[in-house]
């Protein structure tokens, strides 16, 4: 069975920009593409897991989503990253979702879709609805970057947060990752 590292996208990818919508808009995190080429050069496979509310509040459209994840997409294979998916919830929060964070849906979706091991797999993100996510499933860890909103996460302390590991960026995760598998 393979392993996969799920990554949600803002603040843990690229900065945050509040309802990000605009291709031109998106800045990689430092140290990004080569964090990722790591973990995939290590036989992991790499998933977006995104929850997208500015679509179901009508901020912006699906259209405008794709376009920035086409962005995304080119800026990482620069460094030759390669997504095998992008998931994405596109209902407020207020809305029915099969997908939406915390739900473990979208990672049992790819277990089922491409022969996974959650067990042996990691879950990547700046909030706690991301590292909720990977437990949700049981992924082997739930890893807070504090990026994006982790630090501030990070300092709330919420009593779950004991169950995660948490690391400076995507850099420091991916040494961690990989410091596991040895």
């Amino acid at each position: 069975m393979k392993r996969a590292v799920f990554l949600d996208r803002d603040g843990t990818l690229n900065v945050e920009r509040n309802y990000l919508s605009r291709p031109e808009d998106l800045v990689l995190l430092p140290g990004a593409g080569a964090a990722l080429r790591r973990l995939q050069d290590a036989n992991f496979l790499l998933f977006i897991v995104t929850n997208q509310s500015g679509i179901g509040r009508g901020y912006y459209t699906e259209a405008d989503m794709h376009r920035v994840n086409e962005r995304l997409g080119a800026e990482l294979a620069r460094d030759g990253v390669r997504f095998q998916k992008i998931y994405y919830a596109a209902e407020a929060p207020e809305q029915p979702s099969r997908g939406r964070k915390p739900s473990p849906q979208f990672l049992w979706d790819a277990r089922d879709e491409f022969g996974l091991d959650l067990s042996r797999s990691y879950m990547v993100g700046d909030k706690m609805i991301d590292l909720e996510c990977g437990w949700n499933a049981g992924v082997k860890a739930s890893i807070l970057v504090r990026t994006g909103y982790g630090t501030e996460v990070e300092q709330a302390a919420s009593p779950n947060l004991s169950r995660a590991i948490v690391k400076d960026d995507l850099a420091a995760t991916a040494a961690w990752i990989l410091e596991q598998q040895e």
